[in-house]
């Protein structure tokens, strides 16, 4: 590890003014993506700023309808919450299946969100809600925050305060995890409310993205043959060496039909 300095804010105001004070100044949340950057070299911020000081980041409630975490709020805090049990249990098994139980216990929701890995669990869940990202000067739409691979709509000063999900009447996550690192090589969220069906897919492309023609397919026959016949391009897919674009195009529809499976 290199030089740096170190602060720790107590409050949104005066992290926003170390950061702009900053030659080169970062956030860190839980540090799960940050700390390892920066050990080999990938990230070298002049100055870390430490947001666990700051009140009012962490907590999960439900407000009229609405599932607001903190965006400090750990991922084991969300996957062992009685209230997102109540709320909406999918986001329960989808926190819980994020890394392994040091992970959890160390890493954050709005931290995820605002890496934007396009393997990661959460950008699923946001998306396939509807969810709203409130930060410090405003609130953004899941659609618009996540713009491409480690890219949000986020200002470089901007700081996530929390997230809030929708409570809708079905919900469920389903994925194909990497062996190794347990991110989704495929992940699917799939959510229904009344007439509205919304399917969100993690892994599989350069950024968290809505299936419109699973959706469309859901809306006319809420089963999983509905989706029997849908064959994604696999041209717009990430190919690795963990799996091809054509494999993971494939694995969306049969990641879908899986997560369909529980809704019966």
């Amino acid at each position: 590890m290199y030089e740096f300095n170190y602060h720790k804010p107590q409050s949104i105001q005066d992290a926003v003014k170390l950061f702009a004070e900053a030659e080169d100044g970062i956030y860190l949340a839980g540090g799960h993506t940050l700390i390892p950057a920066m050990k080999v070299r990938l990230r070298a911020p002049t100055d870390v700023i430490d947001l666990s000081g700051v009140d009012g980041l962490t907590g999960i409630n439900e407000e009229s309808g609405v599932l607001v975490i903190g965006a400090l709020t750990t991922h084991d805090a969300v996957a062992t919450s009685e209230v997102v049990r109540r709320s909406i249990p999918a986001i329960n098994k989808l926190a819980g299946c994020i890394g392994d139980a040091q992970v959890r216990v160390r890493g954050t929701i709005g931290g995820s969100v605002a890496n934007s890995d396009p393997a990661a669990d959460y950008p699923a869940g946001l998306l396939g809600l509807g969810a709203t990202i409130r930060t410090d000067r405003r609130e953004l739409s899941a659609e618009s925050f996540f713009t491409s691979m480690f890219e949000t709509a986020l200002e470089e000063d901007e700081i996530i305060q929390s997230i809030a999900l929708p409570i809708v009447e079905a919900a469920t996550y389903v994925k194909f995890p990497n062996p190794a690192s347990r991110y989704a090589t495929v992940g699917v969220f799939i959510s229904r409310h009344g007439n509205d069906v919304r399917v969100a897919i993690t892994g599989a492309a350069a950024s968290v993205f809505r299936c419109t023609e699973m959706e469309d397919a859901l809306k006319a026959d809420f089963t999983a043959d509905a989706l029997e016949n849908i064959q994604l391009d696999a041209a717009e897919m990430n190919s690795d060496l963990h799996a091809s674009a054509e494999y993971r195009a494939h694995l969306c529809v049969v990641m879908a039909r899986r997560a369909m499976a529980n809704f019966a």
